[in-house]
C-alpha cells in the first residue's frame, strides 16, 4: 500500500490559442495563481478570459497581467475583486531568476498557455518564447497546407488500393 496521495487529473479552465501562432515556444513553466475568493468562484463558473495573459518579473515576484477574471454577482460590493488586476504567481526562486534572465533578453516573453484545477488548485502555464515575424507565420502557414495534401494523397492511395 501507497502513503503517497492519488492525484486527480487536470481540468482545464481557459487555454490562449494565439499563442501558438504568435509565438515560438521554447520552455514551458506550471504556476500557482494567488486568488481571492470570489475569484475562485468566477472561475468555476467558467467566467474567465486569458486571450492577452502575460507574466511579467517585477522586484523577483511574478505576476500575471491581462487575465480577465469576472466579478461573482452574487457578492456583496465590499467583496468583489477587479476583474483585470495583477495577480501574482507562485514558483519557485530559480525558475522565477530564469525567467527573469530570459525577459531581459530581446524579444522574449512570458504569454500564458492555459489555465487549469490540478489537486484541487488553480495553476498557470506560462511559456518562454520569442515572437513570431510575419516570415515564420506564413512558413508555418505553407508547412501545414502540405501536410494537409500529403495526408490527403495518402488517404486517395489506401483508398485506391483496398
Amino acid at each position: 500500500m501507497s502513503s503517497g496521495k492519488i492525484s486527480e487529473p487536470v481540468r482545464l479552465i481557459a487555454s490562449n490559442k494565439k499563442v501558438g501562432r504568435d509565438y515560438e515556444i521554447l520552455e514551458k513553466y506550471e504556476c500557482g495563481v494567488e486568488l481571492r475568493g470570489t475569484e475562485v468562484k468566477s472561475i468555476r463558473a467558467g467566467k474567465v478570459n486569458v486571450a492577452d495573459s502575460f507574466a511579467r518579473v517585477e522586484k523577483g515576484q511574478l505576476f500575471l497581467y491581462g487575465c480577465d477574471i469576472q466579478p461573482w454577482e452574487t457578492a456583496g460590493s465590499w467583496f468583489q475583486h477587479e476583474s483585470r488586476r495583477p495577480r501574482r504567481l507562485l514558483a519557485h526562486k530559480k525558475e522565477i531568476l530564469r525567467m527573469e534572465l530570459r525577459q531581459v533578453q530581446r524579444g522574449f516573453s512570458l504569454p500564458l498557455l492555459r489555465l487549469y484545477w490540478k489537486n484541487g488548485k488553480v495553476k498557470a502555464e506560462l511559456g518562454c518564447g520569442r515572437g513570431k515575424t510575419h516570415r515564420d507565420r506564413r512558413y508555418d502557414l505553407k508547412a501545414r497546407e502540405e501536410m494537409l495534401e500529403a495526408r490527403r494523397e495518402v488517404a486517395r492511395f489506401n483508398k485506391r488500393f483496398s
